[in-house]
């Protein structure tokens, strides 16, 4: 027998399981451990970007799993595009070198990300369905991701050509030679 559509009440925020996930693992991401002695707090993001292009791979990864999951929960689409940027900004920061290593540390974009649809479910504006938005995003996540792994290839194919075509010493006597030759030469001149 079919059952009458009854409006379906909204689960709070705290309420919904898969929701307390995303929260769980968004502070596993950015704010897990604490520095003894501060109060600064870091989480696996930061320290998984010190490992080049594999490491930014995986935090973009679970951001991105992250974000679909609260997508699915009720995100409308104008908080899920700034969402999307939070970890974009993280994502691009991140992969440069140094820099993106201390940006990874002070910018926490899945607990902004977090905070975010705390808000819009205490407006009580979630309930969307976001599905094109969500093929959108998949998209741009899979060209970031292809963009990576091309600027990875193209400074490790330099990076092979570079050390290639430079002669290396083998030896170090035959180097101090070389060396005493052109310092002699520099000190004749």
């Amino acid at each position: 027998m079919l059952q009458p559509n009854r409006p379906i009440t909204p689960v709070s925020f705290d309420a919904d399981e898969r929701l307390r996930w995303v929260e769980r693992v968004a502070r596993l991401m950015d704010s897990q451990f604490r520095l003894p002695g501060t109060q600064f707090r870091f989480g696996l993001d930061p320290l998984l970007g010190l490992v080049p292009v594999v490491g930014d791979l995986s935090t973009l990864a679970v951001s991105g799993a992250l974000l679909m999951t609260m997508m699915r929960h009720g995100a409308s689409g104008a908080v899920v595009v700034r969402m999307a940027l939070n970890i974009l900004l993280d994502t691009v920061i991140g992969a440069i070198p140094i820099l993106g290593n201390v940006f990874d540390f002070a910018y926490k974009s899945n607990e902004r990300n977090v905070a975010l649809l705390r808000r819009h479910y205490a407006e009580g504006r979630h309930g969307g369905s976001g599905k094109g938005l969500v093929a959108l995003l998949v998209v741009g996540f899979l060209v970031v991701f292809g963009l990576v792994a091309w600027g990875t290839i193209a400074v490790l194919r330099w990076a092979w050509h570079y050390f290639d075509a430079q002669p290396m010493a083998t030896d170090w006597a035959g180097t101090l030679r070389e060396a005493g030759g052109h310092l002699a030469g520099l000190l004749a001149t």
